[in-house]
């Protein structure tokens, strides 16, 4: 395959996922797509839907009306109905096996869904120009994971047609954007005998044609809900007889952000997403506040999500309110280690279009791979998360976000001489 037909066909399929970015657990589509490249390319396992999570650890998973409607849509769309079927309830995502006989098992393990957020139709963004736009009304790949399931896709085709000596698998890993997703696949039991796991992201603020060997400075985090309850009264003729909810919402807002920094390092915390009552003459019965806490550390995470557990209560209480508090989705901090940067950053040197390898950057945000690079690494494993550059227009999240598509070939042939290199050596 020429170099050209190489680029086309990912280009092809990354802007067909594009059309169609779908949420945390409700990535049919985008799954049914994926199981139709693994089986034309022709994987020796294939395991789909609650075949390659742990039940028992998804968080975030929407309600039975929202599944629903994604999961007709998918059906609409031309998601095939063997696929559906086994992705019911939201249990979504793919692994891949090529098996080459003696040698490690390495596993890479790629994000797959979009976000909550409107795309762009200015005339200078690509997608609306090209007419790969998404075609869900408030919903876009806002942070390239259409491009990492394409990478995927292209690094397993790259790896069968190659003389690796070794198990490959590749994770197809939904809800990374609830920090959700990567534990149920973590804990799922097919990562147990890996020996070395690689995760990439393409761009986080570097420009096509620079890779980062080994990313660190992930933020362990925390999503939590605080659901407030108070009691109704008219706000004119009984305002004594309320108990106000928004009352107890906003003492709570104002005491999260004022949490102590702790001399250990870096801590956040963010009340995002508040609402609550309902008319302008009613004592508001109910709030929430849907927000997060962060660390440097697991440890500092902690801190922080016991002092903002204590705070809600307490404002709860002040205002004769009761809170309930639930945890949306976490993900722990990590560490690249040293033996796959090396290699890495080696092959990064001799890879087409790369032109300037790093080692190592800090992401300087949260990422839920963080637990399967510790499900590796405390079972005697190494773990390495890959920094792809890619030139994007918009910032990560934002309605302008696209990437460079000359990025996806340097991941491929990245990733895949990568793990031909980690297969051969074994560090």
């Amino acid at each position: 395959m020429s170099q050209q037909t190489h680029r086309d066909r990912l280009v092809e399929l990354r802007r067909e996922l594009h059309r169609y970015p779908e949420p945390a657990w409700r990535e049919f589509y985008t799954t049914s797509r994926i199981v139709d490249e693994l089986e034309t390319i022709g994987v020796d396992e294939l395991y789909v839907g609650s075949e390659v999570l742990a039940e028992e650890e998804r968080m975030s998973v929407p309600d039975d009306d929202e599944l629903g409607r994604w999961y007709e849509q998918a059906r609409q769309e031309g998601a095939r109905e063997d696929i559906l079927e086994r992705l019911e309830g939201g249990r979504t995502g793919a692994i891949a096996v090529i098996d080459r006989g003696e040698g490690p098992t390495v596993a890479l393990r790629v994000d797959i869904d979009g976000l909550l957020r409107e795309e762009s139709t200015n005339s200078d963004h690509v997608p609306a120009t090209e007419g790969f736009r998404s075609e869900h009304a408030g919903a876009m790949h806002a942070c390239g994971h259409d491009a990492h399931a394409t990478i995927g896709i292209g690094v397993l085709e790259a790896i069968k047609d190659s003389n690796f000596e070794g198990t490959l698998k590749v994770l197809f890993q939904p809800g990374e954007e609830m920090v959700a997703g990567g534990k149920p696949m973590a804990k799922s039991g097919h990562v147990d005998d890996v020996d070395y796991l690689l995760a990439v992201h393409i761009g986080l603020d570097h420009p096509t044609g620079e890779v980062v060997a080994g990313v660190d400075g992930f933020l362990a985090v925390s999503h939590f809900l605080a659901e407030f309850t108070g009691e109704p009264a008219h706000a004119g003729g009984k305002p004594n007889a309320g108990e106000n909810a928004v009352q107890a919402m906003a003492t709570a807002i104002q005491n999260l952000y004022a949490i102590p920094r702790h001399e250990d390092g870096a801590t956040r915390i963010n009340a995002g997403d508040v609402g609550g009552g309902s008319a302008t003459n009613i004592i508001p019965e109910h709030a929430y506040i849907e927000g997060e806490v962060r660390g440097e550390t697991t440890h500092l995470k902690d801190y922080m999500q016991e002092r903002a557990n204590r705070v809600l209560e307490h404002a709860a209480a002040m205002h004769g309110c009761s809170v309930e508090q639930s945890t949306e989705g976490e993900a722990p901090s990590a560490e690249s280690d040293e033996g796959l940067v090396e290699i890495i950053h080696d092959v990064s040197t001799e890879t087409r279009g790369v032109e300037n390898p790093i080692r190592r950057d800090t992401l300087g945000g949260s990422e839920d791979a963080t637990y399967l690079m510790q499900e590796v690494q405390q079972n005697g494993g190494l773990a390495v998360y890959v920094g792809v550059g890619t030139d994007h227009p918009g910032g990560h999240h934002t309605s302008t976000f696209d990437v460079d598509e000359d990025s996806l070939p340097i991941a491929v042939d990245l990733l895949s001489s990568s793990i031909r290199e980690i297969a051969s050596k074994r560090p």
